[in-house]
């Protein structure tokens, strides 16, 4: 017999006491939710089958809806994503760096209350018709309360704006680590460091120079600003992990400053940068680094630095960059023993443009791939720890996935204002500025200055 398909609509009881709906859909509205769309999705990480399982199980239920997926280059994606939109050509969907959020404000456009969407699923009726039934849902988004509950404490920070929901994230990376095993081994190190005192004694221990004290082994890669890979955040890192406060409640710079209430007149935020700084000053018995080095990770993936610090992103660049030939380890980062522990976080959240045609669908797509159940493909696929408090545990069993997903709860991050960027630039002139014979004790409150013309 021939198999005849039917479109109904089912509106239950049950549905219309929790959606709200008082009236009958025309046959033209329906219509409408099933058109085939396509939403285009930018990002600067991760590869196309890092999404296929998700993509599949969302076109299971939405198989009008088509995602085109698409990897752009980091160093430009932003010029990409500005050319696009001045264009009308640009994304429905895109990643924002947490710390870009205020930046693009004016071109995201925010998670609404409540999304309408055609659910279809097919069902034989009397067992000999096929039917595929449509039922029309409105179900409430994600609110802020429940983004507070469910993940990370810095994503709520970041990702809403006053009572505005402007991205959510697939993961949240952490700065962590890395050491070269044969360089600890060869210098009597038998484990990585774990507070920043035994650190400084196993650089001492792995660097090597040569009588006009040249470079030739270096423990770390620390102390300038240019060719130091993350060097805003191991700074913002230090500063906070010995007691700084980044900023005030209005976003005002003030990690230049001695603490609000402290009797001391220690200055934690110059002080941590002075620690920094002095892994690249030749007078220091810690130093290991220069201007004159190559590139931090470059350097670290060919196997002439004992410590690296980066993200779970960097581990396809060293395994890259060394051919799979480095034997390294990765561990938590160093803290101040005695003080609380602090981590930094550095993630992306997915948004949607104020330009798109399909913003409910879009944020519909969202809201489906960062939920629990649905994350774990991509978090498996791409090697990315999870943003949600509820998978934390799990990654704690799961290899190099333990060490990021076990300081995930210690994570901060904190306001840079508008022009993020900017403020990463000034933090390594900072640096840099110090290393060339810059008073600390000036340069840092410069800094803090700088950063805060930025922010008005």
């Amino acid at each position: 017999m021939k198999k005849i398909k039917k479109i109904t609509i089912l509106l239950l009881a049950a549905m219309l006491a929790t959606t709200g709906f008082r009236c009958k859909f025309q046959p033209t509205e329906v219509q409408q939710k099933l058109k085939p769309i396509t939403l285009n999705y930018w990002r600067a990480w991760d590869d196309t089958e890092d999404f296929s399982q998700i993509i599949n199980e969302y076109r299971a239920i939405h198989p009008n809806i088509n995602i085109n997926y698409r990897k752009l280059r980091y160093e430009e994606y932003e010029k990409e994503l500005l050319e696009a939109w001045a264009e009308d050509r640009g994304p429905d969907i895109f990643s924002v760096r947490n710390t870009w959020v205020r930046a693009y404000e004016s071109k995201i456009s925010p998670l609404p209350k409540e999304i309408s969407m055609a659910y279809q699923r097919t069902e034989k009726s009397l067992g000999i018709k096929e039917e595929t039934v449509v039922e029309i849902k409105k179900q409430k988004s994600i609110t802020p309360a429940e983004i507070k509950l469910n993940f990370l404490d810095v994503v709520y920070k970041d990702a809403v704006i006053g009572s505005e929901i402007y991205g959510l994230p697939l993961s949240v990376d952490t700065l962590v680590m890395f050491y070269n095993r044969g360089l600890l081994n060869n210098a009597g190190i038998s484990l990585a460091a774990g507070d920043w005192r035994q650190f400084q004694t196993d650089v001492k221990k792995i660097s090597l120079l040569s009588r006009d004290n040249n470079i030739i082994q270096a423990g770390t890669a620390l102390g300038t600003g240019k060719n130091v890979l993350h060097a805003f955040d191991i700074i913002s890192l230090l500063m906070m992990q010995n007691g700084a406060v980044m900023a005030d409640t209005a976003g005002n710079p003030t990690f230049h400053s001695i603490p609000p209430g402290s009797s001391s007149n220690y200055n934690p935020g110059i002080e941590a940068t002075k620690f920094y700084t002095d892994f690249a000053s030749p007078s220091k018995e810690v130093y290991s680094w220069n201007s004159n080095m190559t590139n931090s990770r470059q350097a670290f993936a060919r196997g002439l630095v004992g410590y690296y610090f980066g993200y779970s992103s960097d581990i396809e660049y060293i395994e890259r960059d060394s051919r799979g030939k480095l034997n390294y380890g990765i561990t938590n980062m160093p803290q101040i023993e005695g003080n609380t522990e602090v981590n930094i976080a550095n993630y992306w959240l997915e948004t949607v443009s104020k330009k798109s045609k399909y913003q409910n669908e879009a944020w519909d797509f969202i809201q489906f791939m960062t939920q629990a159940k649905n994350v774990k493909s991509y978090l498996g696929s791409a090697a990315r720890p999870t943003a949600l408090r509820a998978l934390i545990d799990e990654q704690k069993s799961n290899g190099n996935m333990a060490i990021f997903a076990s300081q995930l709860l210690t994570t901060k991050t904190w306001y840079q204002g508008k022009k993020a960027a900017e403020a990463e630039e000034i933090f390594k002139e900072m640096a840099d500025s110090i290393v060339k014979g810059e008073d600390p004790n000036k340069a840092v409150p410069f800094a803090a200055q700088r950063v805060s013309q930025t922010i008005r």
